[in-house]
């Protein structure tokens, strides 16, 4: 199973959570402002864990760095969630928003719970012609999105597929991943 654990100030990051599981399929999205003992249960159960946060000021938001602090207590010196894979996404009004700065954060934290990263992998314009709007903003560390800054729309579709495609990605390496820890 996939846990995806996200903070969403105004949306954005709700949305994009939402378009991973789709393409993950068997995906739990959990609100970490509402989280339950029932998402811990499942957090702790998960083969693959994609957390996501909007990036405030060049990093990811202070609520959701409360929720991994939160995480990494009880469960960083036991290496409960060693060797469970990780990925993860953000959002910013900028294309660059120093989003970067944000995807490090959650790669770091996911390194030192001693979790294995699965970036993301689209490749889209101008590299492939016939892929236009497929991660535009050109990252591979992670998912990265930009507020549309439309009254109609939060996010572009094309970022939103980029974000399904990316659930695509984490389920293929979670079944990848399952079937390896069996031989």
């Amino acid at each position: 199973m996939i846990c995806i654990p996200y903070f969403s100030g105004a949306g954005h990051t709700a949305l994009l959570a939402r378009a991973i599981a789709d393409g993950a399929g068997d995906a739990r999205v959990i609100d970490v402002e509402a989280i339950r003992p029932d998402d811990w249960a499942a957090l702790d159960a998960a083969t693959a864990i994609a957390f996501g946060a909007p990036t405030y000021m060049g990093s990811t938001a202070a609520r959701f760095d409360q929720f991994l602090e939160e995480v990494s207590g009880p469960r960083w010196h036991t290496g409960q969630w060693r060797d469970k894979l990780a990925g993860g996404f953000t959002v910013a009004c900028h294309p660059s928003g120093d989003k970067g700065f944000a995807l490090q954060r959650l790669v770091t934290f996911a390194a030192q719970m001693g979790m294995i990263w699965v970036g993301q992998a689209e490749i889209g314009t101008p590299v492939i012609e016939d892929r236009p709007g497929i991660n535009q903003d050109g990252s591979w560390l992670g998912l990265m999105a930009t507020d549309a800054q439309a009254p109609d729309r939060l996010l572009d579709a094309l970022d939103l597929e980029t974000a399904r495609l990316y659930g695509v990605r984490l389920a293929g390496a979670t079944r990848r991943w399952q079937a390896g820890a069996g031989a």
